[in-house]
């Protein structure tokens, strides 16, 4: 668990913050100054969005290619393609100001809604519009992944469409504007008033639940369904609590604890990594899914001393973004891939995302770390030599009292492995074996 970058702007307390999807390359980020700035994952800029407003949504499609802005006096939709680095509007044709935007789970569809109630759904890859007029003044919304769409109105009432804006159900409870929604599976869930959670399974929506919890927990700051049917929810005043949607333990607390004293800001589940955290006063902590009672870490931000605010994890589970109160963003490595290679007694292997270490302790050698341009997907090591490399392109370092950068070299295909001796290098790709020289 160790901290990859920092970056700090005061615009950015009470930032939005997301990760693009699938690989997690890319970081968006807005704050209150009319910008979003997308970073990669090293915290180099990569590009930049001048809004005329401040941003009041901004979502990543599921395959990452490209993310979607809307913000305050403006009725375009902004869209940054990853793919080719431009910035691209969209005309929503809508007058009233937009309120949330969101992708499909499954498709290129982005449904963009009104303060009026007015919804756009459009198909990225066809430019088709379906505008749906207002029947309802909508305040947010959530897709699920068989492409319904739940959306919460002023009137109090959760409406839920197909993928063309057709209504199919609806169910009056007591919503607010602060309330988000969640499609889960065949449920959907809302924080009511931030006080109770209330359930009800599209199959079944004459049966809604309501659970309510102890009121030392404080508010409903933030949850997330993982698994099967679970819940994990975090409260106001520090606690930390998952129950089970199962019929037989519904709303039963399945695990509980007070992970911070004064305040919970924010959690997030990885899926991949199999790990939930939360964040309050200045510190994160770890648990393992599996067993929530194993603390797997906890990290302290001393010089967070107005505490902590938001938290994103990509969806491999590599890295967590942490924002502050301060308007700082953390971003830490919390998986990396196991990647090396071994030469006699030497061994390399990576110890960061741009770092390689060289190590042989059965000759007593002073381990030596390698600073290199790029995330590796393969390592070599030989006698005298380390390379790295991605795709068709290997870079090449002399082992040495100092490490000195040699040569890189681009090959006609996709390199799958490489090996190393004192003077040659053999690199294999699409069932060839090309041998060069390291260094002439």
């Amino acid at each position: 668990f160790q901290r990859v970058f920092t970056l700090s702007e005061k615009s950015w307390s009470g930032s939005c913050l997301q990760y693009m999807k699938t690989v997690g390359n890319y970081l968006a980020v807005a704050g209150l100054d009319n910008f979003v700035k997308i970073f990669d994952r090293h915290g180099q800029k990569v590009n930049e969005l001048n809004l005329p407003g401040i941003c009041l949504s901004l979502d990543w499609d599921k395959d990452g290619d490209i993310v979607a802005v809307i913000a305050e006096k403006s009725s375009s939709i902004y869209l940054w393609d990853a793919n080719i680095n431009t910035i691209s509007q969209l005309d929503s044709g809508m007058r009233d100001q937009m309120s949330f935007l969101l992708w499909s789970k499954t498709g290129p569809l982005l449904a963009v809604g009104t303060s009026k109630g007015n919804l756009l759904i459009y198909n990225q890859q066809t430019s088709r519009k379906i505008p749906v007029l207002a029947h309802k003044e909508d305040h947010c919304g959530c897709w699920s992944s068989q492409n319904l769409l739940a959306l919460g109105s002023e009137d109090r009432s959760i409406t839920i469409s197909n993928h063309e804006g057709d209504t199919i159900r609806q169910v009056h409870e007591g919503l607010s504007e602060q309330d988000p929604l969640i499609l889960y599976m065949l449920f959907v869930s809302v924080a009511l008033g931030k006080k109770t959670l209330f359930l009800f399974n599209l199959n079944y929506p004459d049966n809604p639940i309501e659970l309510a919890f102890q009121q030392r927990y404080g508010n409903i700051i933030s949850y997330r369904w993982y698994g099967d049917g679970y819940i994990m929810i975090g409260f106001s005043h520090g606690y930390f609590v998952v129950i089970s949607t199962h019929i037989r333990e519904i709303g039963q607390e399945l695990f509980q604890a007070h992970n911070h004293k004064d305040s919970l800001t924010s959690i997030a589940i990885s899926q991949s990594l199999n790990k939930a955290a939360s964040c309050g006063d200045n510190c994160i902590k770890i648990h393992d899914l599996t067993d929530l009672k194993e603390m797997y870490a906890i990290v302290t931000l001393d010089e967070e001393t107005k505490g902590l605010d938001q938290m994103c994890w990509t969806d491999d589970g590599q890295l967590l973004v942490v924002s502050s109160q301060q308007g700082t963003l953390h971003v830490f490595l919390t998986k990396l891939p196991i990647l090396g290679d071994s030469s006699g007694t030497r061994i390399a292997f990576l110890t960061s995302l741009l770092e390689v270490t060289v190590a042989n302790q059965v000759e007593g050698e002073s381990p030596i770390a390698v600073a290199v341009e790029v995330e590796p997907s393969f390592i070599a090591v030989g006698p005298y030599h380390v390379a790295v490399g991605m795709n068709n392109r290997a870079w090449f370092y002399a082992l040495g009292d100092s490490v000195e950068r040699v040569k890189d070299t681009e090959y006609l295909g996709t390199v799958a492995s490489m090996s190393l001796n004192c003077d040659y290098a053999a690199a294999l790709f699409e069932g060839k074996i090309q041998l060069h020289v390291v260094r002439i």
